[in-house]
C-alpha cells in the first residue's frame, strides 16, 4: 500500500477516533474499540471501503482519510467533525474539486487511476491533466511556460528553450536523495566507523514524519500532470514503465524528450505493473515567498526518496531535472538496479557505443566513468583513425541482460540526452554541439544577445557588439570572475537528432556487449589502458575505481575520490549485494562474459601536461580493445593486467607522445594505491565484502610486492 494514500495505521490507543466510509457513502466517525467488535453504528450487514485510519488529534492526516469520488471532476466529501475538532488551517472548509482539463480518467487503468485519485486528494491540485505526449500539447505547455516566464525561446535556434532556475536549485543533492527500507543493511553496507559513503538510508517511520510534513496540499493552485512513460523501448523485454505525477510542466516537457511518453504507454501498459513516481515543486499558491527567476522550489524542504518495497519514487521541492526527472537516475539506476538484483540484470550507469573497422565488423562496448570523465564525448566521438566508425546507442544509463544463447543484451533506457554544457565544443564533441540545434531545453547556460547559448569550453569567440546574460540573468563580465553558464549547466535534446546514432539504438532485444570499460581521471600512475585478468579481476577493477574531483571546500585543490563503478551515488541497494551480483554473472549457463577493461585519458607528465591528447584519438585506445575482444591484438602481461604489448596500440599521425610514460607502472604507487583500496572496502563494506574481492586484493598486492 502506497505511503501518499496513507493507508496505514497510526492508532496508538484504544479509543482514538477514526474516520471510515460504508459501501453505501455513509460516514462514521468509530473508535478502534468498535472496529474490533460488531459494534459499529449501521456497519452491520455492511462492507468497509476505502477504509482509512486516522489520528484526529494529527489532523494532518485527516484531508486523506476523507472519502473521495469521481464525477467528471475529482472530488472529496468529508464526516464533519465538531466545530472543537477543526483545525484553524482547515477552517476555509473541506470541500475539494479538481477539473480535469486534458484526457479521462476512464481511460486509465485501474490501478493508475487509483494512483492518480489517491495522489491528487492528497496534494489538492486544481486541475489534472493527463498526458499525451502530442506535438500540440507539447507546443501549448511551452507556451505556457513563456508567457509566465519560466522559459525564454532562443530565436537563434529552432524550437530551443532557455530556462533558468533558482540559484538554490542547480544540481543533484546527494544529502537529502535517500532510499527507504525496513532494515539500513538492505541499502547500505554497515561501515565499521563514521557514515557510509556508498549510500543513505532513512527509515520508514522518519519518511513517513517526512512525508506528512511536505505532501498534505503541496499542489493547490496548480495543475497535476499525469506522465505516462517507458524506460526502453516499448515492447521490449528489457524496458520498465513508470507513472510520474508532477506540478512542474517543465518537467512534463523535459520526459518528452527524455522518455518514450504518453497515450502509447499507456496503451502498452495495460494491466501492468508500473513504478509510481511523485514529484512537487513544493510551492503551492498563493506563494508565501517571491519565486526567483520564476522558477518554484522549496530547497528548505528539499528530498528526494526511494522505496524499492514498494515500486515507488517520491520526490519534493527541487525542480531540476536529476531530482525531478524520476525516470532518469531515480528510476533508471537507483530503482532499476534493485529490480535488476531480482530478476537477473544489470543497470548500470554506463555510456553504450559501436565501433565498426574498416572492414565492416562491428563490436559494441558499455563504458562507466565518473562525472567529468568524457562519458558523453567518448559516446559521439569522432575517430581519427582513417577507416573507422564510432555510432552511439546511449550516453549515461545501459541495462543489461544475458539473452538465451548468452551473448550480454544492453538497451539505452533514456530517449534523450541530459548533458553537461560547459566544455562542450566543436572540437570536444562535434556531435554535440550538432545534436542541440533544434528542439532543446537549455538550463543555466549564458544567453547571447542575438539569441543563442554559452558556456565556458564552448570555443566560439563571441562575434562583435554581441553581449552575455549570465546564468543569473545579468550582463556577464569576465571581470567579475564567476562563470557565465553554471558548471553544472544543462542540455536536454532528443536522442534521435544526433548524427551518429546507432542504427539499432532502439533495438528491442538490445545490442550484444563484448566489451566493459571501466575509466576514472587519475594524473598519476594509472595507465593509458589495460585488460583485466578475468571476470573476478574485472569486478574488483570496478570496485576499486578513483577518480579525482573537487574538494567538497573551495580553494582545497583536487581530491582522488572513490566512486565504484561510477555508482556512488545512485546504488539502489547494499554495495556488497551488488559486488556479489556481478560476481553472480560467471555463474550463468552459456554466459558469454565481455572483457573488462579500464582507461585513463588524464595522465599527466612533471610540468602538468596530458600525455594524451584524448578526444577523437582515444579510438586507437578502442582499436586496441576491439582486437583484443576478437582474439587479437599484441598484450604485455603486468601485475595490474594486460597492457598493449609494444607497437600494438596504431600511434601513426599522433606526433610526439611519450608512451614509455604513459604505460608506466610504478612499484610505488600501486603499493598505496592497493593499501587505500583495501582500507576503503574493508571500511566500507565490511562484513559484507565479497570474499573473491577480498582474494583480488590480496592477490593484486602479491603480484605487486614481486614487481
Amino acid at each position: 500500500m502506497s505511503l501518499w494514500s496513507l493507508r496505514r495505521a497510526f492508532v496508538q490507543k484504544a479509543e482514538t477516533n477514526l474516520c471510515y466510509r460504508l459501501s453505501d457513502d455513509r460516514y462514521r466517525m468509530a473508535t478502534v474499540n468498535q472496529l474490533d467488535s460488531d459494534a459499529v453504528p449501521g456497519c452491520k450487514n455492511s462492507i468497509l471501503t476505502d477504509f482509512h485510519f486516522l489520528h484526529i488529534s494529527t489532523w494532518k492526516y485527516f484531508k486523506e482519510a476523507c472519502a473521495f469520488s469521481i464525477a467528471g471532476n475529482l472530488g472529496i466529501r468529508a464526516p464533519q467533525p465538531s466545530s472543537a475538532e477543526m483545525p484553524p488551517q482547515l477552517s476555509d472548509g473541506l470541500n475539494y474539486s479538481a477539473k480535469i482539463v486534458r484526457g479521462s480518467l476512464d481511460s486509465l487503468p485501474q490501478a493508475v487511476r487509483e494512483f492518480v485519485e489517491s495522489s491528487a486528494k492528497l496534494c489538492r491540485p486544481d486541475q489534472v491533466h493527463i498526458c499525451d505526449g502530442s506535438e500540440e500539447e507539447n507546443r501549448q505547455l511551452l507556451s505556457h511556460m513563456e508567457e509566465e516566464g519560466v522559459i525564454k525561446r532562443l530565436k537563434k535556434y529552432d524550437n530551443c528553450w532557455l530556462a533558468l532556475t533558482d540559484p538554490r536549485d542547480v544540481a543533484r543533492i546527494e544529502s537529502k536523495t535517500v532510499i527507504i527500507t525496513r532494515e539500513q543493511r538492505d541499502t547500505v553496507p554497515i561501515p565499521k566507523t563514521g557514515l557510509s559513503q556508498l549510500g543513505r538510508w532513512m527509515s520508514e517511520e522518519d519518511f513517513e514524519k517526512a512525508f506528512n510534513v511536505r505532501f498534505p496540499g503541496c499542489m493547490k493552485g496548480r495543475t497535476m500532470y499525469v506522465i505516462p512513460f517507458s524506460m526502453g523501448p516499448l515492447g521490449s523485454p528489457l524496458s520498465k514503465i513508470g507513472i510520474e505525477l508532477t506540478d512542474s510542466p517543465y518537467v512534463v516537457t523535459s520526459m518528452r524528450i527524455m522518455t518514450r511518453m504518453g497515450a502509447a504507454v499507456l496503451e502498452a501498459l495495460g494491466d501492468g505493473e508500473f513504478v509510481k513516481c511523485l514529484h512537487s515543486v513544493g510551492c503551492p499558491l498563493p506563494l508565501k515567498k517571491p519565486l526567483v527567476n520564476n522558477w518554484a522550489c522549496n530547497p528548505e524542504l528539499t528530498l528526494i526518496a526511494h522505496l524499492p518495497d514498494r515500486r515507488e519514487i517520491i520526490s519534493f521541492g527541487s525542480g531540476y531535472g536529476g531530482n525531478s526527472l524520476l525516470g532518469k537516475k531515480c528510476f533508471a539506476l537507483r530503482m532499476a538496479s534493485r529490480l535488476a538484483k531480482e530478476e537477473g540484470w544489470l543497470a548500470e550507469h554506463m555510456l553504450i557505443l559501436g565501433i565498426t573497422n574498416p572492414k565492416g565488423q562491428k563490436k559494441y562496448f558499455a563504458a562507466a566513468f565518473p562525472s567529468a570523465c568524457g562519458k558523453t564525448n567518448l559516446a559521439m566521438m569522432n575517430p581519427t583513425l582513417p577507416g573507422w566508425k564510432v555510432e552511439c546507442v546511449g550516453d549515461d544509463i545501459a541495462w543489461m541482460k544475458f539473452d538465451q544463447q548468452g551473448n550480454l543484451r544492453a538497451i539505452n533506457p533514456e530517449n534523450g540526452f541530459f548533458g553537461v554544457a560547459p566544455g562542450t565544443s566543436v572540437k570536444t564533441n562535434p556531435n554535440a554541439i550538432k545534436t542541440i540545434q533544434k528542439n532543446t531545453i537549455f538550463t543555466n547556460v549564458a544567453e547571447t544577445s542575438d539569441g543563442g547559448v554559452y558556456w565556458e569550453g564552448i570555443d566560439q569567440p563571441l562575434a562583435s557588439g554581441i553581449k552575455l546574460i549570465s546564468w543569473k540573468g545579468k550582463e556577464w563580465d569576465p571581470k567579475d570572475g564567476e562563470p557565465c553558464a553554471h558548471p553544472n549547466s544543462r542540455f536536454c535534446t532528443p536522442a534521435s537528432q544526433c548524427p551518429i546514432i546507432d542504427p539499432d539504438w532502439e533495438s528491442p532485444e538490445g545490442v550484444p556487449i563484448e566489451g566493459i570499460i571501466f575509466g576514472g581521471r587519475r594524473p598519476v600512475g594509472v595507465p593509458l589502458v589495460y585488460e583485466a585478468l578475468s571476470w573476478q579481476h574485472g569486478v574488483f577493477v570496478g570496485a576499486a575505481m578513483r577518480s579525482e574531483a573537487t574538494a567538497a571546500a573551495e580553494y582545497k585543490g583536487k581530491v582522488i575520490m572513490h566512486d565504484p563503478f561510477a555508482m556512488r551515488p545512485f546504488f539502489g541497494y547494499n554495495f556488497g549485494q551488488y559486488l556479489a551480483h556481478w560476481l553472480s554473472m560467471a555463474q550463468r549457463p552459456a554466459a558469454k562474459l565481455p572483457r573488462i577493461f579500464h582507461v585513463n585519458w588524464f595522465r599527466k607528465d612533471k610540468a602538468g601536461r596530458f600525455l594524451w591528447p584524448g578526444f577523437g584519438e582515444n579510438s586507437r585506445v578502442l582499436e586496441w580493445m576491439f582486437n583484443r575482444v576478437g582474439g587479437e591484438g599484441g598484450a604485455k602481461l603486468t601485475p595490474i593486467g594486460y597492457i598493449p604489448s609494444e607497437d600494438a596500440l596504431d600511434l601513426r599521425g599522433l606526433g610526439d607522445v611519450d608512451v614509455k610514460e604513459l604505460f608506466h607502472i610504478s612499484k610505488e604507487f600501486w603499493e598505496e594505491e592497493v593499501e587505500e583500496i583495501q582500507k576503503y572496502l574493508e571500511e566500507q563494506v565490511n562484513v559484507d565484502l565479497p570474499l573473491e574481492i577480498k582474494n583480488q586484493v590480496l592477490a593484486l598486492k602479491q603480484r605487486i610486492s614481486q614487481m
